[in-house]
C-alpha cells in the first residue's frame, strides 16, 4: 500500500450486505482505528524525542468516529476540534502521511495540504479554491472547514455551514449554484469535547440552531475531563445533553433530536449515526450526538499525563473501556475475527505507520537538509583562514536534523561576520540569502489575503456619476438604494443581524428590504453576536455573499474571538485554501454614552488583520465601499458613521455600480501649512475648524484614507508632508491606539520622518468611554476647538513670532 494512499470506511446496509461483505467493512474499520492509535502513539513519541513541538491526538475516540464517518457524505461538512484525526483518515480529508507532515511542520502544501505547516497537527481542512482564488466544485468532496485551536470557538461557523444548505433549499434562486449545493441535502457536522460545552459560544450557537431549524449534528466527545477538570466543575449535573433536554423536540415544535451512545459499543454508535444523520439530512433538523464513556489513554496532550489526576480506578476503567479493545472483543464474541486475524492486522498497522512516519520525516528534511548543505559550502567557500567563518559552517555541519531557522541564520551570521572581507565567494551566499527571503516570505508570511482573481483590488474604480436632477436625501436612502441594487443584482447577497429585518436595521439602512427579498435573504436574528459572525462566515465559506451586521462598533467587542481566531486568520492559515468573503457591517464613533460611541480602533487593528477595515466619512463612501467589496472576495469591516444617517448627500445615478478602491486615500482639503490626518465622523469637525484656522493664518492639509487596513496605497500622506512638513493625527480611540497605528504607517512604512521640521502630534480621545450627553461627548472626545487650539499650538512652536500663545 502507498504511504498517502487512503482507507475510508464504507456505510453497513444489513439489508443488502451479506455476513461476509459485513466482516470485511467490519475488518476494515478496525484496521482505520489500529492504525490511527498507532499515529497518536508514534505522533506523540515524536513530539518527545524532539522532531516536533507540540502534539494533540485523538486516541480513545475512534471507534465513535468511524461511525460518524459512515454517515458523511460528499458536499458534507465539518466543523470540529483537534480530536479528529480518526475521522479525517476514514472520510479521507486526511491521511496518515499528511497528519505526521503537519506535526513536523511541513510547509509543502503538497505534502500538508490543510494549512502548509501554518498550524499543529489535527488542525484539520480541506483545500476549497484553486491555485487563482476561484471555487472548486465543493459537491464532489468531503468538506472540512479549518480547525481552530480556540475551544469551543469552531461552533459558531458550523451554524453558518447548517444554514446555508437551509437558503440552498428553501431559495429557488440559489439553484444555479450547482457546484455549492445539491438542493440543500448537506450535514454539517460540528463536534467538541465535553468540557468546551461550557463555553458561551456553544450554548449560543446551539440556541442560534435551533432557532433556525438547519441540518447541524453536532458530537460531543465526553471522557469526563476538561484536561484535569472533571465534570462535576464543568457541567450541571455532569451531563450535557441531559441538561439540553429542553431543547429536544416535540410534535409542533422545532428543536432537536438528542441521542446518547457508549463510545465503545461500534454496532451502537454505527446505528444511531445512520439514524441521527438521516433525520438530519432529510428534515433539516438539528441533532446532537452525545458520545459518552470516551477514554484518552495518552492523556490530554504531550505536554502532561493524566496519571497525574486519574486515580488507579479511573485508569484501569478507562484501559477495560478503551474503544479499540472493546471493539477487538466484540468482533471475536461475535466470529467476525480470530485472535489470529485480529493480531495480523494491528502488527500491519504499526508497521504501516512507522514506515508512514519515516516516510514524511525524510521528505520534511529533504529540502532543508540541501539548503543547509548549500550554506556549508558556500561559508567555507569563503572561509579560508578565519577560524570565525569556519566555525559557523561547523556547527550547521554538526546539526544532522536542522532546521529551517538553523540554516538561515547560520548565512546570516557569516555575512554578518564577513563585511570587511569583500569577495566572489561570499557574494553567492549573500545572492542566496537574498533569493530565500522571498521563498520563506511565501513559506510562512503569505496570503493574509486570497489575493486571487477576484480581489477587491481587481475591482475597477468607478466615480459615482450625478446629473442636475440628482436628489439630495438622507445617508440613510443612499444606503438603502445601494443595498437595492445590488441585491436585484446578486441572488447571493444575504443579510442577517439585531433588528435588521423587519425594522430594516436601526438606522433604516435596510428599510423595505426583507418586503421586497423575503425573510431568507434579509433576516432577524437574536441577540447573539458570535454566531452572528459565525453565520457570516459558514455562509461564505459555502459560496454565498453574507453581510452580518453588528449592531453597534462597541457590541463587535462579544465576537471579537470569531473575528479575529477564525475569520481573519482563515486565508493565512489554509495558506489560501479556503476564503469567506464575509462582509460584517457596523456603525460607530460619535454619538453619547459609554456603550454607544466607542471607537475601539487599536483593538480592530490589532486583532483583525485579515479583514480590510473601512471607516468612510459619509454614506455615499460607504456605499462605493460596498460596492467593490460585493465584487471582490475577501473579508471586509465597514464602520457607518452613526450620526451620518440622517444628513444629507446626493444620490449618485450609478448607485449600486460605482466603486470606491480599497487602501486609496483622498485629499479633502489643499493646504500648504500642516497636514491632518482623519478618518469617519472627525472629519466633520476637521474640516469646520478649518475655515477658522484660515482666519488665524493657518491653512491645513485634510486627508481621509478611507480605509485603515489597506492605510494609503498611494501615499499621499507622505506627498503630503514634503509639502507641508508637519503631522496631526486625529483619531477617536483612546491615545496611542489608532492614531499610534496611523503614525507608524506614515512616518515608517511611507518614511514620513524624513520631512518633519516638528514634533508629530496626535489628538484622540481621553482615555475612558465617553460619558452621556453633549457635554460628556465635548470633553472626552475630539472637538471643533480642541482641534483648532492643537493646530495652532503646532504652529506657535515653530514660529512663535507670528503665532503667539493663545493662553
Amino acid at each position: 500500500m502507498m504511504s498517502n494512499s487512503k482507507v475510508t470506511t464504507a456505510q453497513i446496509d444489513a439489508a443488502e450486505l451479506s455476513f461476509d461483505d459485513f466482516k470485511l467493512i467490519v475488518l476494515n474499520d478496525y484496521k482505520i482505528a489500529v492504525e490511527s492509535r498507532q499515529a497518536s502513539i508514534l505522533g506523540r513519541r515524536e513530539v518527545l524525542t524532539g522532531k516536533a513541538k507540540f502534539g494533540i491526538f485523538g486516541d480513545g475516540k475512534e471507534v465513535a468516529q468511524i461511525a460518524m464517518a459512515k454517515a458523511f457524505q460528499k458536499g458534507d461538512w465539518r466543523s470540529g476540534y483537534y480530536r479528529d484525526q480518526t475521522f479525517a483518515f476514514a472520510t479521507g480529508i486526511s491521511t496518515i502521511k499528511e497528519f505526521f507532515a503537519q506535526l513536523y511542520a511541513n510547509t509543502d502544501v503538497a505534502a500538508e495540504p490543510a494549512s502548509a505547516g501554518r498550524q499543529m497537527n489535527c488542525h484539520f481542512a480541506t483545500r476549497s479554491l484553486n491555485e487563482d482564488g476561484s471555487w472548486k466544485n465543493l459537491t464532489d468532496v468531503k468538506n472540512c472547514s479549518s480547525d481552530i485551536a480556540p475551544t469551543g470557538a469552531q461552533m459558531a461557523r458550523l451554524v453558518g455551514l447548517a444554514y446555508a444548505s437551509k437558503l440552498f433549499r428553501q431559495n429557488p434562486e440559489l439553484s444555479y449554484l450547482k457546484t455549492f449545493s445539491v438542493e440543500g441535502n448537506e450535514v454539517a457536522f460540528g463536534t467538541i469535547g465535553n468540557a468546551s460545552t461550557s463555553e458561551g459560544v456553544f450554548f449560543e450557537a446551539i440556541n442560534a440552531a435551533g432557532v433556525l431549524q438547519v441540518p447541524m449534528a453536532i458530537s460531543v466527545w465526553d471522557d469526563g475531563y476538561g484536561i484535569s477538570v472533571p465534570a462535576k466543575y464543568q457541567t450541571t449535573k455532569e451531563d450535557i445533553s441531559e441538561i439540553l433536554k429542553g431543547f429536544q423536540r416535540e410534535e409542533g415544535t422545532n428543536g432537536y433530536e438528542i441521542y446518547k451512545v457508549k463510545g465503545w459499543d461500534y454496532p451502537g454508535l454505527c446505528e444511531i449515526y445512520q439514524k441521527a444523520i438521516d433525520v438530519c439530512r432529510t428534515e433539516h433538523v438539528p441533532v446532537l450526538i452525545h458520545v459518552t464513556d470516551v477514554t484518552q489513554p495518552l492523556g490530554h496532550s504531550t505536554s502532561g499525563s493524566h496519571e497525574r489526576y486519574k486515580n488507579a480506578d479511573r485508569l484501569n476503567w478507562e484501559k477495560e473501556y478503551d474503544c479499540i479493545a472493546q471493539m477487538r472483543q466484540w468482533m471475536i464474541d461475535s466470529a467476525i475475527a480470530t485472535e489470529e486475524t485480529i493480531f495480523a492486522i494491528e502488527e500491519e498497522a504499526k508497521k504501516f505507520v512507522r514506515e508512514t512516519q519515516k516516510e514524511a520525516w525524510n521528505e520534511f528534511l529533504s529540502v532543508i537538509k540541501q539548503e543547509q548543505s548549500d550554506v556549508i559550502n558556500m561559508i567555507n567557500a569563503f572561509a579560508n583562514d578565519k577560524p570565525h567563518l569556519a566555525k559557523i559552517a561547523a556547527q550547521l555541519a554538526s546539526a544532522p536534523d536542522a532546521l529551517r531557522k538553523e540554516v538561515i541564520s547560520a548565512a546570516r551570521k557569516a555575512i554578518r561576520q564577513s563585511i570587511a572581507q569583500p569577495s566572489a565567494e561570499r557574494d553567492q551566499l549573500v545572492g542566496w540569502y537574498q533569493k530565500q527571503i522571498g521563498l520563506n516570505e511565501d513559506r510562512y508570511n503569505s496570503k493574509l489575503f486570497t489575493g486571487g482573481k477576484e480581489s477587491p483590488f481587481l475591482v475597477e474604480a468607478v466615480d459615482p456619476a450625478y446629473s442636475d436632477n440628482s436628489k439630495m436625501i438622507d445617508g440613510r436612502e443612499l444606503l438603502n438604494a445601494c443595498f437595492d441594487a445590488n441585491f436585484e443584482r446578486d441572488q447571493r447577497l444575504v443579510a442577517f443581524g439585531e433588528d435588521l429585518g423587519n425594522i430594516g436595521d436601526v438606522n433604516q439602512g435596510f428599510a423595505g428590504m426583507q418586503a421586497k427579498y423575503g425573510e431568507l435573504r434579509v433576516t432577524d436574528t437574536g441577540i447573539r453576536e458570535m454566531t452572528i459572525i459565525g453565520q457570516g462566515i459558514g455562509l461564505a465559506m459555502r459560496g454565498l455573499r453574507p453581510i452580518a451586521e453588528i449592531q453597534y462598533l462597541d457590541y463587535l467587542l462579544f465576537a471579537l474571538n470569531i473575528l479575529s481566531d477564525d475569520l481573519a486568520s482563515l486565508s493565512y492559515r489554509t495558506k489560501g485554501g479556503q476564503k469567506a468573503p464575509l462582509i460584517v457591517r457596523t456603525r460607530g464613533h460619535r454619538l453619547e454614552g459609554v456603550w454607544h460611541s466607542g471607537s475601539p480602533m487599536g483593538v480592530i487593528l490589532g486583532a483583525l488583520r485579515g479583514l480590510h477595515i473601512c471607516v468612510p466619512r459619509n454614506m455615499t463612501q460607504a456605499a462605493g465601499m460596498y460596492n467593490t467589496l460585493f465584487r471582490g472576495d475577501e473579508p471586509a469591516l465597514v464602520i457607518e458613521c452613526l450620526n451620518g444617517y440622517r444628513l444629507k448627500e446626493r444620490l449618485p445615478e450609478n448607485v449600486g455600480t460605482y466603486a470606491i478602491p480599497l487602501g486609496k486615500a483622498e485629499i479633502l482639503r489643499t493646504g500648504r501649512d500642516l497636514t491632518i490626518v482623519s478618518y469617519g465622523s472627525t472629519l466633520r469637525l476637521i474640516e469646520e475648524a478649518a475655515e477658522e484656522l484660515m482666519t488665524l493664518g493657518i491653512d491645513v492639509e485634510i486627508i481621509d484614507p478611507q480605509t485603515i487596513l489597506p492605510f494609503d496605497t498611494e501615499q499621499l500622506c507622505v506627498q503630503s508632508l514634503q509639502k507641508t512638513n508637519k503631522l496631526l493625527v486625529i483619531d477617536e480611540d483612546v491615545p496611542g491606539g489608532g492614531s499610534a497605528y496611523i503614525l507608524q504607517q506614515i512616518l515608517e512604512e511611507q518614511k514620513g520622518y524624513y520631512y518633519l521640521d516638528a514634533k508629530p502630534r496626535t489628538l484622540t480621545a481621553k482615555a475612558h468611554r465617553p460619558p452621556y450627553g453633549s457635554d460628556g461627548d465635548y470633553f472626552s472626545k475630539p472637538s471643533v476647538d480642541d482641534i483648532i487650539e492643537i493646530v495652532y499650538q503646532m504652529m506657535n512652536e515653530v514660529n512663535p513670532g507670528r503665532y503667539p500663545g493663545i493662553y
